[in-house]
């Protein structure tokens, strides 16, 4: 075990090499920062002044050893747009962003595997039929349209939830959080419901499929057979082997959920990473966009090795392989 932890840390250095690369690359093409930062009346001699202060009219190579440099040493750079750490920036906009994803991900496995159960348990039931065109639905519409009819229906409409921002937040620490207020789960519902909705499908239709492949499978039969209990072979020998693809799926998901919430946090104007980001293309602040690339880059191999370890410990199989190779 600790050699395949070792050697997927090993993979992971090397992901987040290549990822830095590309973040670093971004910068000779998202744009200009010094058109944004020097005023429209400054000369062709104050324009060079900013550029050489940025270090930008060093060469590539150089460019790149000093940002890796500065990364070891715990510095990612000052905002061109905040003119602040942008350590302090990530730091501040990410419990936003934490809080909303991982609300989604719990609601779309709390609602998407009971739901794939039943749907493989009854595959031919008018609930069935019914789950599975919603599922359909919600897979086909995009999120950036679905948040927008959830603000006019919810909001406009009925005037029962906020359309945009976190609500009320508490500080606990270092952390803001808007689950111990009112005005902040207000807030929280409608942008975790548009973010988990192809994740929820997504699940329940894999639970689904696996649920209904299992129970076709010999052992089913023959504990049925045996006179074992419905609800003992349906959640216990058939969910334990239909959710090891589930948890591979969830883990990535959540991954995913945290890079692309920037369509939901831009719907909702919610004051999370993803927000950031696109305030930092539109100026070409380069520092927080290389940074916010490599932190949803270091969640995925992160999310990666817990998804790997987490199959060691359901699938008894792999324990009897001591390399886990």
């Amino acid at each position: 075990m600790l050699i395949f932890i070792i050697q997927r840390s090993m993979q992971a250095i090397i992901v987040m090499l290549f990822v830095s690369f590309v973040s670093f690359g971004l910068f000779q093409f998202i744009g200009d920062p010094v058109s944004n930062l020097a005023s429209i009346h400054s000369t062709v001699k104050e324009r060079e002044e900013i550029r050489d202060k940025l270090g930008l009219n060093k060469p590539f190579y150089s460019q790149y050893f000093n940002y890796i440099k500065n990364i070891l040493n715990g510095d990612f750079g000052k905002s061109y747009k905040f003119r602040k750490p942008v350590i302090d920036l990530i730091t501040e906009y990410a419990p936003a962003t934490i809080e909303l994803s991982i609300i989604a991900a719990l609601l779309s496995l709390i609602i998407g595997i009971p739901t794939g159960v039943y749907t493989g348990i009854k595959p031919n039931s008018f609930l069935t039929h019914l789950l599975m065109f919603f599922s359909l639905t919600g897979v086909s519409i995009p999120s950036f349209l679905l948040g927008i009819l959830f603000i006019y229906l919810f909001s406009v409409t009925l005037n029962w939830l906020p359309s945009f921002g976190r609500g009320e937040v508490v500080d606990i620490g270092f952390w803001q959080t808007g689950l111990l207020t009112v005005s902040g789960l207000k807030a929280l519902i409608l942008p975790s419901i548009t973010l988990c909705l192809f994740q929820l499908t997504l699940v329940m239709r894999l639970v689904r499929s696996e649920m209904l492949e299992i129970l076709r499978t010999d052992y089913i039969k023959f504990a049925f057979a045996r006179g074992l209990k419905s609800s003992s072979i349906y959640f216990v020998h058939a969910l334990k082997n239909a959710l090891i693809p589930v948890i591979t799926i969830s883990g990535l998901q959540l991954g995913t959920i945290i890079a692309f919430a920037v369509v939901t946090e831009t719907v909702f104007q919610w004051p999370g990473l993803g927000l950031l980001f696109i305030q930092a293309i539109s100026f070409a602040d380069m520092p927080v966009v290389a940074t916010y690339l490599l932190v949803v880059a270091g969640l995925f191999v992160t999310i990666n090795l817990i998804v790997d370890i987490l199959y060691y410990l359901i699938d008894p199989r792999l324990r009897t392989n001591n390399n886990l190779i």
